[in-house]
């Protein structure tokens, strides 16, 4: 992406990118994706701000169509970070070319018609900058004077973005991302304890910094006394954080034409595992593009295909999508032409996730009622081992806690696990309330999900793992 200071140059609106390249194409059909991002960051280490600062870019697409019938097409896709106008005819050509050139789309779907110009469609991008951190800032400093060294990590983007096709599409959206991170060390050598601790956002006004250290000062205090233990199979209490790492992964292999043709944990024999049942748990894992605190992009806005996304699919409106429902699987993604291919209901992957129906048991009130188990409360380096089951591995970190009759009573080894969240789903003896969590692996790809912590009965610790 091109960076450039706001001011600097005189850019070109969005919106008239988007009309001028419509206007120069020569294809069949051509859709125009513009994103202007604004993003602020701050970051701390050993009790200590940093660095901090905003920038701004610009990232936009052509996606030219040649028809060759209804469902017969060529597609050539650009993508510039150019903001200089003389360069969007050549954009627009080396999409055309591309397209000339390009076999033949397997996704191919008549385009969307919607006519007509959203209301907000020559509205400036939303920006943001330092100060959005102001509160946060502040709160933090208070906690630099105490023993414990901190280190983290603060950011806040929003994404304007344009959509525009030949057919009349006009779609605008802004998207605003926002997190804290931050990690918490006492003592040093073979004494240093190590706690983790994250929050999404979408304007940090909800952001409890205070709260935040009150829960990495606790985990420090856990770690004060420590406890080797084996590999093996442990009850284990997820908080929501560790199963959002784990739910993504499964949402991100859920896939409609790789279940139907065997390649993925959702297959079966003669078919998918739609209308199965994982769990007796009433859970309900699912994407609303208007889950309160939790919203994302409405449309869809994609200049390249995939198995979950087609660009003849631009402008589709995102509805709530029930992936799981009460324990059984009720969808799996498809774009329009593979929903056609295989008579089922269009999904198309969205932007958030959410996992309902536990209880309205906290982690705490889990941890009271554990005889004796882990407490497992980061994910680290999640790697696929089995697509076919769905089976992944990965490491502990900054974190996993034994608990014995209700209490929490050190901290342990880390270890390498081996998992895969539909068996997680399937094992669950227990879900608690389900909150707004930050997942720590996946967090710089998918930030908004809101889930239950877990009580899985037997959580396979492979190996003990000597990261610290």
């Amino acid at each position: 992406m091109t960076e450039f200071a706001p001011g600097a140059t005189e850019l070109p609106h969005a919106s008239e990118v988007v009309e001028r390249a419509l206007a120069l194409s020569k294809a069949d059909e051509a859709i125009v994706i513009v994103s202007d991002g604004s993003e602020a960051t701050l970051r701390w280490a050993g009790n200590s701000m940093t660095t901090n600062g905003s920038s701004t870019f610009r990232e936009w697409s052509v996606v030219s169509v040649f028809r060759d019938g209804p469902r017969s097409a060529r597609v050539g896709s650009i993508r510039s970070t150019s903001v200089d106008p003389a360069d969007i005819e050549a954009v627009v050509r080396a999409s055309e070319a591309a397209a000339r050139g390009a076999e033949p789309a397997k996704d191919a779907m008549p385009l969307l018609e919607t006519p007509g110009e959203a209301a907000d469609w020559s509205d400036d991008p939303a920006r943001t900058g330092v100060e959005i951190f102001t509160g946060a800032a502040r709160d933090l400093a208070a906690g630099f004077d105490g023993a414990d060294r901190l280190y983290g990590f603060a950011e806040h983007r929003l994404v304007t973005t344009w959509l525009g096709a030949s057919t009349g599409i006009r779609r605008r959206f802004v998207q605003p991302t926002g997190s804290v991170e931050i990690n918490g060390k006492r003592g040093a050598g073979a004494d240093l304890a190590s706690a983790w601790v994250g929050v999404g956002t979408v304007d940090f006004a909800d952001v409890d910094v205070a709260a935040l250290l009150a829960d990495l000062s606790r985990r420090l205090d856990w770690a004060g006394k420590r406890f080797e233990l084996p590999a093996g199979r442990y009850e284990t209490l997820m908080p929501p954080s560790t199963v959002a790492d784990m739910m993504i992964y499964l949402a991100w292999s859920m896939e409609g034409r790789g279940a139907h043709e065997g390649h993925t944990a959702f297959a079966r024999a003669g078919g998918t595992r739609v209308g199965e049942r994982l769990t007796d748990i009433p859970l309900t894992l699912y994407s609303d593009p208007a889950a309160p605190g939790l919203e994302y992009r409405p449309f869809v806005a994609t200049s390249t295909s995939s198995e979950a996304v087609s660009v003849f699919d631009n402008g589709l409106s995102a509805e709530r999508v029930d992936w799981l429902s009460e324990g059984v699987v009720r969808s799996l993604v498809y774009p329009r032409a593979t929903a056609a291919e295989y008579d089922a209901p269009v999904a198309i992957p969205g932007e958030n996730l959410l996992l309902t129906g536990g209880s309205e048991a906290t982690i705490d009130e889990m941890i009271a009622r554990t005889e004796r188990g882990l407490l497992l409360t980061t994910l680290w380096y999640i790697r696929e081992v089995d697509p076919a089951s769905l089976l992944l591995t990965g490491l502990t970190r900054d974190g996993v806690y034994l608990v014995e009759d209700g209490a929490v009573v050190g901290a342990v080894n880390n270890f390498r696990f081996n998992e895969s969240p539909l068996d997680l789903l399937r094992r669950a003896t227990e879900a608690g309330a389900t909150e707004i969590t930050l997942p720590r692996e996946w967090k710089d790809w998918f930030t908004r999900t809101a889930m239950p912590p877990l009580r899985i009965p037997d959580f396979h610790m492979s190996s003990v793992s000597r990261a610290t």
